[in-house]
């Protein structure tokens, strides 16, 4: 059942535009450590960025608070699973969250969809509760 869902758009070049006058303070304020490795090997490195700023939006939407109730920033981080599709990593206060809106009994499965079409970057968040050890869980 799902249980969360949002999206998101994000301009990459109004991001660049903050990554020129913020630089390493933005960065270490939004993203993760994983996720900065990745757009730093990348050569269109603010794309991935704008990608990875709009999955968090679409997280934080999919769970039902937005950037409130002790949910961060780098509480969410995109990883990407040995198949290469993206998730979401949740900590602190997005975890917590994610652990409140799943019903006992079940699992939370965050299935992230990234995409971008310069300059435009998109991300839709779908979170969904599956039976506790149900054969084929991802979580």
């Amino acid at each position: 059942m799902i249980i969360g869902l949002g999206s998101d758009i994000c301009d990459a070049r109004r991001l660049g535009k903050v990554l020129e006058r913020h630089g390493e303070r933005f960065l270490n304020r939004i993203f993760t450590a994983t996720e900065r490795a990745k757009a730093e090997r990348r050569a269109n490195r603010v794309e991935t960025y704008a990608k990875r700023f709009a999955a968090k939006e679409a997280c934080a939407k999919a769970l039902g608070t937005g950037f409130r109730r002790g949910v961060f920033w780098r509480d969410m981080g995109v990883v990407n699973l040995p198949s290469g599709r993206p998730t979401m990593a949740l900590t602190g206060g997005a975890l917590a969250r994610l652990k409140a809106i799943t019903p006992p009994g079940h699992q939370a499965v965050i299935d992230v969809s990234l995409t971008d079409e310069g300059p435009t970057a998109q991300a839709i968040v779908i979170i969904s509760a599956v039976p506790a050890g149900a054969p084929g869980n991802m979580a």
